[in-house]
């Protein structure tokens, strides 16, 4: 797993996630930090930044495994600090292809601190051009209860009925095979975007249009929990405890609120999926979804 960091506090709030994940994955950590071209007579102060970070997270990974009952190794290998110089995106996305890494975790944002970048653009840039999934982080939420203090691990899977949006799937069963003896729970969940009908109190007999939009939501429920059914299936062949549900409503607001109330360990989809039984762009839903998430959203850019 490569975390990059930018010097800051903010970007150095995914260690309580990254630490866990280490831990219950058996992951190799990588911590980058990538120095600006007339950065360099910074050099060594970045370097020894990166290799004190990369120690502290080795530590808390350890500690985070004996917590739960996971042996560690303890010779020093599971983490360690890199150095780059170059421009922060690209260079994070060529250090993660060219060094075989399977999942890239950042914060959002982090602008403070020894660093100079802005997390939140490097992110968006970084996610269009990594070939592996992008764990993120946003930072300094307020209300955001780290990794190891929820009560229960849980996973949201957002479906919108395409191949493409489902291409999440795979990754989201590497992430339920964690190495102790806590289940983790898997909620798939589909979205029905339609307008609800609105209800004015009265008592009079509803219109043609009324009737009609609501069979088209029964209609559209129905199809989406047959849908879900099957792919509840697939979770349980793999022996992962999984669940499903569908609402109505606009799918970015509904992701997050349906995961923000129900406190979620994680959100994970696909970053698009224009296609199949419904019209999510899951492109523009998942920005919107990160906004107004309180919990990590991880992220595959399909293809």
């Amino acid at each position: 797993m490569l975390v990059p960091l930018d010097g800051s506090e903010l970007a150095e709030s995914v260690f309580v996630y990254a630490k866990e994940l280490a831990a219950r994955l058996d992951l190799e950590l990588t911590l980058l930090h990538v120095c600006g071209p007339e950065e360099r007579d910074l050099v060594p102060m970045y370097q020894s930044y990166v290799e004190q970070a990369a120690e502290t997270l080795r530590y808390q990974s350890r500690e985070a495994g004996e917590a739960i009952g996971i042996e560690t190794e303890r010779n020093g290998s599971r983490a360690r600090g890199e150095l780059v110089v170059g421009h922060p995106a690209d260079e994070i996305a060529r250090y993660a292809d060219g060094n075989d890494m399977d999942l890239i975790m950042m914060a959002t944002h982090g602008r403070s601190g020894i660093g100079r970048w802005a997390m939140g653009s490097v992110a968006d840039k970084v996610l269009h051009a990594s070939r592996v999934p992008v764990w993120l982080v946003r930072a300094g939420v307020a209300n955001m209860v780290a990794y190891d203090k929820w009560p229960q691990r849980t996973i949201l899977v957002p479906l919108d009925g395409s191949e493409v949006a489902e291409s999440v799937l795979p990754h989201v069963e590497e992430l339920a095979r964690q190495r102790d003896s806590e289940l983790v729970d898997v909620v798939i969940f589909r979205v029905c975007e339609y307008a609800a009908v609105p209800d004015d109190g009265s008592n009079a007999e509803p219109s043609g249009w009324e009737i009609g939009l609501r069979r088209e939501i029964s209609q559209a429920r129905r199809s989406a929990e047959k849908y879900l059914a099957r792919i509840e299936q697939r979770f349980t062949a793999a022996r992962i405890r999984a669940r499903s549900d569908v609402l109505v409503g606009q799918a970015a607001e509904a992701i997050a609120d349906y995961a923000n109330a129900q406190q979620f360990g994680l959100v994970a989809m696909a970053t698009h999926g224009r296609s199949g039984l419904s019209r999510l762009a899951f492109g523009s839903v998942a920005e919107k979804v990160l906004q107004g998430l309180s919990c990590p959203l991880f992220l595959v850019r399909p293809g």
